[in-house]
């Protein structure tokens, strides 16, 4: 089972961030963090590195479902949904896969949760 879903796209990379996060708010996600992974590469490694975004994704009714009933599950959120450049110009957009993550916990409470994030998730990759 892979952890992800992926798809690669030929857009301009802030393109690509703008559309995923239009994607993920029409699912009910916010973006909660985003790290620019380029920028730290470069700031505390003095690093080149490709564009690279990590958005944390969060569905709040979900998360506090999870959160219910498992009490630890924040140590899994949020739901990361990666932007980076790929070869020839194209970008590729990746989001985990909650079921995959889940494996991990023996609580089969969150099922319901994690099949209906993963179908947000999956919905949003494959419908940008």
């Amino acid at each position: 089972m892979s952890y992800y879903f992926a798809r690669t796209f030929e857009w301009d990379f802030n393109e690509a961030i703008d559309k995923v996060t239009a994607a993920l708010k029409e699912e009910g996600f916010g973006i909660l963090t985003e790290i620019d992974v380029q920028n730290t590469m470069k700031q505390k490694l003095d690093v080149d590195f490709r564009n690279y975004r990590i958005l944390g994704a969060c569905n709040p009714p979900f998360a506090h479902q999870a959160l219910e009933v498992e009490d630890k599950i924040g140590a899994m959120l949020p739901c990361n949904v990666i932007v980076q450049d790929a070869d020839n110009g194209k970008v590729e957009i990746a989001a985990v896969d909650p079921i995959a993550s889940m494996q991990a916990i023996d609580n089969p409470q969150l099922n319901t949760v994690a099949e209906t994030i993963r179908n947000k998730l999956r919905r949003v990759i494959e419908t940008l």
